[in-house]
C-alpha cells in the first residue's frame, strides 16, 4: 500500500500535472483521453505519451531523497530524471509556464522562478 503524499508532494504533483495537460493540449497531441494519473488529482485529458511522462514524473517526485529540504528540481544537486525526460520536462515547464502566465495564473510565476 502506498503512503499518503506530503502536502508539498501533492502540490508539486498537481503543478506538473497541470503543466503537462496544458502542454499536451497546446501541442495538439492525438489520442487524448481522460485519465486519473494520481489519486486526489482530478482527471486530466492527455495523450498516451504525456500519460507515460506524467506517471514517470509522479514516481520520481514521490521517491525524492531530499524530502525534508527539497529544492526545486531545477536547483537540486542530483537529478532523478533520465536525460531524455529531463529535457522534456524543461520544454514542458517553459512552454506551459509562459502560456499559464499569459492566461493570468500568476501563482505559477512564483513556481517558475522559485
Amino acid at each position: 500500500m502506498q503512503n499518503e503524499p506530503t502536502a508539498q508532494q501533492a502540490k508539486d504533483i498537481k503543478v506538473i500535472a497541470k503543466f503537462t495537460e496544458v502542454w499536451c493540449a497546446g501541442q495538439q497531441h492525438s489520442g487524448q483521453q481522460a485519465t486519473t494519473v494520481y489519486p486526489g488529482i482530478q482527471p486530466l485529458t492527455l495523450c498516451p505519451d504525456c500519460i507515460t511522462f506524467l506517471q514517470y514524473a509522479v514516481k520520481k517526485r514521490l521517491c525524492c531523497p531530499f524530502e525534508a529540504e527539497k529544492p526545486t528540481c531545477r536547483r537540486c544537486r542530483i537529478h532523478c530524471y533520465a536525460p531524455q525526460q529531463r529535457a522534456l520536462v524543461k520544454k514542458i515547464m517553459a512552454w506551459s509556464g509562459r502560456k499559464m502566465i499569459l492566461r493570468g495564473r500568476l501563482d505559477y510565476l512564483w513556481h517558475f522562478f522559485f
